[in-house]
């Protein structure tokens, strides 16, 4: 929670610099208590279970939040209920003249595909282009952030030789970033895609600035210049099976596939993945709705 104080306190630039919350006396009487609203476009096909596990993170902050999920109409969910669409998701038009606090677009498995082949990719091009004035901050998962870079700023996606897919060990290239307050030196995540952004591209797009990379997954975390963008290409959010479900359901297909990195105990596939991510994907989140979301506190 934030540490409220009077306006002209010395320390208050040391606390700020340190990514401390500080509430001065002036914004204290102009607090807006109302909730965060949030709004979540869920590509994925397992639709509930990312619900779930995005809303397990959300919830971790002490922030209140007010979440609604968005669905494209020019793509039908073949693994979903249609009648929890009905329910829970709306379309676009729908909320075409809203605002948000914050919105997080997911990844989706059509990575292999070039983006204009992908068949809602003018919707998607709509909403993208409608959170530049709609939307605080948009935080953009896996396939969505690679999705988002090439469109706000032409970044190219490439194919690997395989599949990356397991936990991978990063660094964070500013410790006074805000994404990443009271992140250890060096933390883990999960991968699961088959392309990748590059670092020189992105160093080469002055109005973006490169967060955390890996020496085995590159690129992490990228951040437009003005907090407005964030891209993980990580799956911070993921649960502790979900690697191995997706390994499994790979292997099933008759899929080339290798045994996720750093994930089954001694590369045994028999015995239940330990989960060592958890407090960093609770952590990124938290930040994300703490700095960037809530606009009290947006630079």
């Amino acid at each position: 929670m934030p540490i409220k104080i009077p306006n002209s306190l010395p320390s208050a630039q040391i606390l700020e610099s340190e990514n401390i919350f500080v509430l001065t006396e002036d914004k204290a009487l102009h607090r807006d208590i109302r909730p965060l609203k949030l709004l979540i476009l869920n590509l994925m096909p397992t639709k509930i279970v990312t619900e779930t596990q995005l809303l397990r993170r959300l919830s971790n902050s002490p922030l209140q939040v007010e979440v609604e999920f968005l669905q494209t109409i020019s793509h039908k969910p073949k693994n979903t209920d249609p009648q929890h669409l009905k329910t829970f998701y709306c379309a676009f038009d729908k909320v075409r003249n809203e605002h948000y606090d914050g919105m997080i677009i997911t990844g989706a498995p059509v990575e292999n595909l070039p983006f204009e082949e992908v068949n809602y990719w003018k919707e998607l091009r709509e909403i993208m282009e409608w959170t530049k004035t709609n939307v605080h901050s948009t935080y953009h998962i896996c396939w969505g952030a690679q999705a988002a870079l090439y469109y706000h700023y032409g970044i190219k996606k490439y194919p690997m030789k395989k599949k990356l897919s397991g936990i991978y060990k990063h660094k964070i290239l500013n410790a006074k970033e805000r994404l990443f307050r009271d992140f250890d030196d060096e933390f883990q995540m999960p991968h699961s895609r088959y392309t990748e952004v590059r670092e020189k591209d992105i160093q080469a797009v002055p109005k973006l600035k490169l967060l955390s990379t890996s020496d085995e997954a590159g690129v992490l975390a990228v951040k437009s210049a003005d907090n407005s963008q964030v891209f993980v290409t990580g799956h911070p959010e993921y649960d502790a099976d979900t690697l191995a479900l997706e390994y499994f359901r790979d292997v099933e297909k008759g899929l080339e596939i290798d045994i996720p990195k750093n994930y089954f105990p001694n590369d045994d596939t028999t015995k239940k993945p330990n989960m060592y991510w958890r407090a960093h994907a609770g952590l990124i989140y938290t930040n994300w709705l703490n700095y960037f979301v809530n606009q009290m506190y947006a630079p």
